[in-house]
């Protein structure tokens, strides 16, 4: 191209590292996964995705083009059908307990946060190959679902266990990956380029969304 793009962002994803619970995966020293031990066979598809996915975008040289591998977390918002909204269906109908053995780790990001980050990078020329796209504090899928029913209003939450996770997954012609896979994964380079989060925490994270969600409800009734 005579004239090229100054910067390409390409869409990846937080998946693409390994199944993680005693330590961070950040960008500097994450390890991609793929047959760790204790993962299902079942898992590596998601992950052999987002490397293929990535190896594609790199194997062409565009010396003019700055380019970044987005690797996002669940964003969430309050739209309909979004990942926050399959999460407070379940909360809202009693089933919202902790999910397997509820230690694995949950990343996620807020949409606003997520809309700021993808600006900053293209403003920020010094960023280049994969930036995570998380909060910089994500929690043990216990903790993330009781304080959403906390928020939510509720005490009621029934936990689904991994086999039960299993059938679900099979009828919904899903993984069961999504929901049991350990996503520990957190923005380094982001933060160390600047980067400030307007919901760093879960708590306050969770009390937006679910009074957008409320709000968004009572503009259709």
């Amino acid at each position: 191209m005579a004239h090229p793009p100054a910067v390409w962002l390409n869409a990846s994803t937080a998946t693409i590292y390994r199944h993680e619970i005693e330590r961070a995966n950040h960008e500097l020293t994450g390890i991609v996964g793929g047959n760790e031990p204790g993962a299902p066979d079942t898992w590596n598809f998601s992950i052999d995705v987002a490397r293929a996915w990535e190896a594609a975008f790199y194997e062409t040289e565009t010396p003019r083009t700055r380019k970044v591998a987005l690797r996002s977390a669940m964003t969430f918002s309050p739209d309909r059908g979004g990942v926050f909204d399959v999460f407070l269906s379940l909360v809202r109908r009693g089933l919202g307990g902790t999910v397997g053995p509820g230690s694995q780790y949950v990343s996620w990001i807020h949409d606003a946060d997520y809309i700021r980050a993808v600006e900053f990078v293209i403003e920020h020329s010094e960023l280049h190959g994969p930036v995570n796209l998380a909060s910089p504090n994500p929690l043990p899928n216990r903790d993330f679902q009781r304080i959403l029913r906390e928020t939510w209003g509720t005490r009621i939450g029934l936990p689904t266990t991994a086999w039960m996770v299993e059938i679900g997954s099979f009828v919904m012609r899903t993984e069961s990956e999504l929901v049991l896979k350990s996503r520990y994964v957190v923005p380094t380079r982001l933060q160390q380029a600047g980067f400030t989060f307007l919901y760093p925490q879960w708590p306050v994270a969770a009390r937006d969304l679910v009074a957008r969600w409320r709000a968004a409800q009572d503009r259709t009734n």
